[in-house]
């Protein structure tokens, strides 16, 4: 069975030394922190967009998204 845990970035080594101590877990990093942000960042935006087309937030304007820059 393959498990993926979100964990804070500041409990994650205490506890993959916990799991390395059990002989019948295997441990492996396969997303990295920056992969994980852009995901996290995506679903935002989704989320957001879901919003919009619900008419429950209003997004921005180009122009306004451009005076932003």
């Amino acid at each position: 069975m393959k498990v993926l845990l979100d964990i804070k970035d500041d409990k994650a080594p205490a506890l993959l030394e916990v799991l390395k101590g059990l002989s019948y877990v295997k441990t492996e990093k396969v997303i990295s922190t920056e992969k994980s942000v852009f995901i996290e960042d995506l679903k935002e935006s989704i989320k957001e967009v879901k919003l919009a087309k619900e008419g429950k937030i209003k997004l921005k304007t180009l122009d306004e998204l451009l005076d932003e820059l």
